[in-house]
């Protein structure tokens, strides 16, 4: 693949943050087992849910920025889609929650 194209760009968009969502789940995970924060259960279990899916789309801004500095135009772009895509997605599964 070609390092700047729109195409690169859209592969990483929507890998980077199902990588990211299971990083920062294993971290939760981990610092519940250890006792430095507490398990969740009930409705503090979704809106962790809600806060880790939030932080793995904004995972994106990682590339995004390595993207910027390098002047890979292209690959922004790409990013950029699948990006909308998710947060379109993380809004509509959270709208009633977060604006009822």
């Amino acid at each position: 693949m070609e390092k700047d194209s729109v195409l690169t760009g859209l592969v990483i968009g929507a890998i980077v943050p199902v990588i990211g969502y299971l990083a920062i789940d294993q971290l939760f995970n981990l610092l519940g087992m250890a006792g430095i924060i507490p398990q969740e259960a009930g409705a503090s279990m979704a809106r962790s849910m809600r806060t880790i899916a939030l932080l793995a789309i904004c995972c994106n801004l990682i590339p995004f920025e390595i993207g910027r500095r390098r002047r890979y135009d292209d690959t922004m772009r790409g990013i950029v889609f699948p990006t909308l895509i998710y947060v379109g997605f993380w809004a509509y599964k959270y709208f009633y929650v977060l604006f009822a």
